[in-house]
């Protein structure tokens, strides 16, 4: 979220100071309905219990924006390892049922935590099974975002005391 603002709120404020055809107050609505979408997109929610593991959003969040999936833990069959475009690898759990696949969560508070059980309720061996992300490449964004951020206020700061700003 803080990437995402650090990107969108200086764009009203040159859309003003550069006499953009584009009026700030939508560019306001757009970043506001933006972060609206991300914020649903990043509430995610994944629920372990004794019978299944789930994946859930709000109620708010619309069905055909995010949908949510459920698996019970007698129906899944292995656990597969892809790699993504970017050289990195994700985890896809294999249903006995459908011959569906359904992405293992890989970026959850405990991943550690969560493999294990994985490993108690299927007896699939998870010990390879490594976060896509680790700690470190969270807080190089982080830097960058607050780097960005100074810029952006410095860039404001100087359209207001230029008096470019009204």
């Amino acid at each position: 979220m803080a990437l995402y603002l650090a990107l969108t709120i200086p764009l009203p404020f040159l859309s003003q100071v550069s006499s953009s055809p584009v009026p700030p107050v939508v560019l306001w609505v757009g970043i506001g309905l933006g972060a609206t979408a991300l914020f649903g997109a990043l509430s995610e929610r994944v629920i372990v219990d004794e019978e299944k593991i789930q994946v859930a959003y709000p109620r708010w969040v619309p069905r055909f924006f995010r949908k949510g999936w459920s698996l019970a833990w007698a129906d899944v069959k292995d656990l597969k390892m892809r790699t993504t475009g970017q050289g990195g690898m994700v985890y896809y759990f294999i249903s006995q049922s459908l011959e569906k696949a359904y992405l293992l969560p890989m970026r959850v508070v405990g991943f550690a935590r969560l493999v294990k059980l994985v490993e108690v309720h299927t007896g699939i061996d998870t010990t390879d099974v490594r976060p896509l992300a680790q700690p470190w490449m969270y807080l190089i964004l982080l830097g960058f975002t607050l780097l960005l951020f100074l810029v952006d206020g410095w860039t404001i700061w100087t359209a207001l005391t230029q008096g470019l700003l009204t």
